[in-house]
């Protein structure tokens, strides 16, 4: 059956290389953003389930480590292909379930994508170290080997690329999935095993477990699941890093942002307001990477605050399907939730230049609409500020210095992406070496690291010390192994209980 044929009314799991509807009849609605409707309902796990995934993964672990590494690159390369020949089927699922416009969908599959084809090198990767003769005699080798089961929890906004973060990596290295998608986005899930199986990958390597708090607890709690890689919010990801190493587990755990962008008076601001617009208002605003701190110059503050009105007066909000740049939120409470905070500033004395309450939209009166908002005076004691809000509002916070800037951003208790706008090199180097932040855009709005670099923030925004893909992911999925080996030429070696010294 193709990806793009999923026409179940209950979206499934999928455990030994099939769709499972799962052991009890606990189900949950999926909307589309764009009309309010319910277009389908979505399995949820009970803890049957939750032993039926890691029971398939940890069954197919065995023959999956001992595959070749030649054999598993084959296996990523024919999802590759499938994936970049298929992957408008994916984007268009996405955008039914989550609400983002299309090209932007389509963008994260495409980011998505990037990490297969890193995986593809994971030959390369995996190499370890030997020194001969470290001592007479006697080798020393470096090795690195798979966890067995791991699961991965993703959150609702990026349904295919945040579980594209992991799950390469992990199988090219040896290693067997649970994926755990957002119950709000749940299809994307079931289409990339089914892509997976048609790409050859043995069943029971790849499954996927729909549920929510229950599955969630459920993995951190099973004694054969060995890592846990989560995205979300930094209240969940806190638990999740808590409850799962308290289980023994590998854990990283990516939580929530307040992302700044600074803008320094001899920036260019024409493409400051751009970037602004682009990086505050693309996916709603719904990114963990989005801009909603823009931290301007007082001398220079009004005319950005002008540049980006102007800009967002040209955006178009719709159903993502058509021509449109943004699209709805994606759910109704969602939605309502952001809204809250636009008339909390406008009480708290902020100015809402643009109100994304009164939009006019392109679109079904039931969709979960609110438009691109810009909040000027913002102050930092504001909620607007303090709290991470996830929708289409950009704040805007004027300073008299580069030194009240960087206070800000480095007093955030998050630390997930930060940028700086500016025509000089010397304040560009300055902030990349002080800003206490885990991912730095420099003239580039959202630094969002390519595949073979790692990605991950600070302080609130990563519970663990290891970030997202790259060479860092691939230690994640792995861990070392040494072995020191000697062949004797024959025996006659006499006893010594002295410990063993190099010579």
């Amino acid at each position: 059956m193709s990806p793009s044929a999923i026409t179940l009314d209950v979206v499934p799991h999928w455990f030994d290389g099939k769709p499972n509807e799962g052991a009890g009849a606990r189900r949950a609605d999926v909307f589309d953003p764009a009309t309010g409707e319910t277009t389908r309902r979505v399995a949820l796990a009970e803890h049957a389930d939750v032993d039926a995934a890691v029971a398939s993964a940890a069954a197919a672990f065995p023959d999956w480590r001992d595959t070749s590494i030649a054999r598993r690159t084959a296996v990523l390369f024919a999802f590759r292909e499938l994936l970049h020949r298929r992957g408008h089927e994916l984007a268009e699922l996405i955008t039914a379930e989550h609400g983002k416009e299309l090209s932007d969908a389509s963008g994260e599959v495409a980011r998505g994508r990037e990490v297969v084809e890193f995986a593809c090198g994971i030959g390369h990767l995996l190499k370890g170290g030997m020194s001969e003769n470290a001592s007479t005699g006697v080798d020393v080798a470096s090795i690195r080997q798979p966890l067995g089961p791991v699961a991965i929890v993703s959150p609702f906004n990026f349904p295919a690329m945040v579980p594209m973060w992991f799950f390469p990596i992990a199988i090219a290295s040896g290693n067997t999935i649970v994926l755990k998608p957002s119950e709000k986005v749940p299809s994307a899930a079931v289409w990339l095993a089914q892509l997976w199986a048609e790409a050859g990958l043995p069943a029971g390597v790849f499954n996927v477990l729909q549920g929510d708090k229950l599955a969630v607890d459920g993995l951190l709690a099973h004694e054969d699941v060995k890592a846990v890689s989560f995205v979300g919010s930094t209240r969940v990801a806190r638990h999740v890093y808590e409850t799962g190493t308290r289980n023994g587990k590998r854990v990283q755990a990516l939580g929530g942002a307040k992302n700044h962008m600074v803008v320094l008076p001899d920036a260019d601001l024409d493409t400051a307001a751009e970037a602004a617009v682009s990086a505050g208002f693309g996916s709603a605003g719904e990114r963990c990477m989005a801009v909603s701190a823009l931290v301007v110059h007082e001398s220079v503050a009004d005319e950005v605050v002008v540049r980006i009105a102007a800009t967002m007066a040209e955006l178009r909000v719709g159903d993502g399907r058509g021509n449109c740049d943004m699209g709805p939120l994606v759910t109704a409470e969602h939605r309502d939730r952001v809204a809250s905070y636009i008339a909390g500033a406008a009480d708290a004395g902020a100015e809402v230049v643009v109100d994304g309450r009164d939009v006019e939209v392109d679109g079904a009166p039931g969709g979960f609409w609110l438009g691109p908002t810009l909040i000027d005076r913002v102050q930092p004691h504001m909620s607007l500020y303090t709290d991470e809000i996830f929708g289409p509002v950009l704040s805007v916070l004027r300073v008299r210095t580069y030194d009240e800037a960087l206070t800000l951003v480095n007093g955030s208790p998050y630390g997930n992406g930060t940028a700086i706008f500016t025509g000089d090199g010397r304040a560009a180097r300055r902030f990349q070496h002080e800003a206490e932040v885990g991912m730095v855009g420099i003239n580039v709005p959202i630094p969002v690291p390519v595949a073979y670099y790692s990605f991950g923030g600070w302080k609130n925004s990563l519970f663990g010390d290891t970030h997202a893909h790259g060479p860092e992911g691939v230690h994640f999925f792995t861990r070392g192994k040494v072995v020191t080996s000697r062949w004797p030429d024959h025996g006659g070696a006499r006893s010594s209980l002295g410990f063993p010294q190099n010579d």
